[in-house]
């Protein structure tokens, strides 16, 4: 079984269409991940997603592990049983959660000790752990453990933490194929290497030369300003392999990925379309809006009427205003399915645009609308 196979590529960029073959099914890419971190993606059913399209979800190890535990998860019959859900899953490490919890967390070379966000409690996660973990919950999608560093480290901690996140990519990638050497579980390296070039060249090409099924590249979009973003990442896909699914983790805002469809990345995560639908916020195509602001009052009209989403199909702007500051869970709800049906169109638009020969078209008439008249 093929696991990516690039089905068709933009003449003016680098953005590609592929798909992705798993036992559970395929993946069409791009691909926008919703984020599930705990065994769910808030305010909506596995229902509400499959009639979205979606494809495959993201969960996170990190919380899994804190609660409700490996075991509980293990004798349900594994993640996908325990949740319900039918179709593809990738696990993240949670080497950016113990990397936004630095004042409770110790890198050192063997692994990350970290406290429980939860009870306190004191924990030790090796890169072996965590892909052992990860395979006896059953991910499709496994992630190494890696070091995730804040965008301003000088160069000797940047280069440490290059140096770590490659040996323990080779230890997981050992450790993979000694309890789970089958198609049933892919495996995907990280590349770090903060913001030095050189040293994500180095990073980039390290990874790139190991069996992985895929690439992604971390340590972006961690607080830096977007045009550094956009730059490092072109720098970075210079020299991954172009031929396994390239993957840029925790990216969700339309407008980034898009200019990341345009230099070769196959697969997003991030919580921001559903974070903000609980915040009351909105994608639409002329931009985001917020919904919380007085002039919907009296606004009949749906968030966008572009969009047939069924949110938009039913209910106004001035109700959803309503349900919102009223506090009430359906206005979660109806936001958070506008929100993931934005972003799923969106990339599959720009994958349809890229098989039909049209991207750059796309691209620039997308971008000038969206950016035109967003309230953020």
């Amino acid at each position: 079984m093929t696991f990516f196979e690039i089905l068709g590529k933009d003449k003016s960029s680098c953005a590609r269409a592929g798909i992705i073959t798993t036992k559970r099914g395929t993946i069409n890419t791009p691909v926008f991940m919703p984020v599930g971190t705990k065994a769910t993606v808030k305010a909506v059913t596995n229902e509400q997603l499959y009639e979205l399209g979606c494809e495959i979800i993201l969960g996170n190890l990190y919380h899994l592990y804190l609660q409700p535990g490996i075991e509980v998860i293990e004798k349900a019959g594994g993640l996908h049983r325990f949740m319900n859900w039918k179709r593809n899953i990738l696990t993240d490490s949670g080497g950016f959660q113990v990397f936004s919890l630095s004042k409770i967390r110790k890198i050192v070379d063997d692994g990350v000790e970290f406290k429980s966000i939860i009870d306190g409690s004191t924990h030790f996660f090796t890169p072996e752990d965590v892909v052992k973990m990860q395979c006896r919950i059953g991910s499709d999608i496994i992630m190494v453990l890696d070091e995730c560093i804040p965008f301003n480290e000088d160069y000797g901690y940047t280069h440490r933490a290059a140096e770590r996140t490659i040996r323990w990519a080779e230890l997981s990638l050992k450790k993979k194929r000694s309890i789970c050497d089958n198609e049933d579980n892919r495996i995907f390296g990280i590349v770090q290497g903060g913001f030095i070039k050189d040293l994500r060249r180095y990073c980039a090409q390290s990874i790139s030369g190991m069996d992985f099924d895929g690439i992604a590249i971390g340590g972006l979009s961690v607080g830096e300003q977007r045009d550094k973003t956009i730059d490092i990442l072109n720098h970075t896909m210079e020299y991954i392999d172009r031929g396994k699914p390239a993957y840029f983790m925790g990216l969700g805002d339309p407008k980034g990925i898009i200019e990341a469809v345009s230099t070769g990345v196959d697969m997003f995560d991030c919580a921001m379309p559903t974070r903000i639908s609980r915040n009351g916020s909105a994608f639409t195509s002329t931009g985001r809006i917020n919904i919380k602001n007085k002039k919907y009052t009296y606004d009949l009209t749906p968030i966008d009427s572009e969009c047939d989403c069924y949110t938009c199909r039913n209910y106004s702007k001035s109700y959803l205003r309503h349900l919102f500051r009223s506090k009430e869970i359906l206005s979660s709800v109806l936001l958070t399915i506008h929100n993931l049906h934005f972003i799923f169109n969106l990339v599959n638009s720009a994958r349809n645009s890229i098989l039909s020969g049209v991207f750059d078209k796309f691209k620039k008439n997308f971008l000038s609308r969206y950016m035109e008249n967003s309230e953020v």
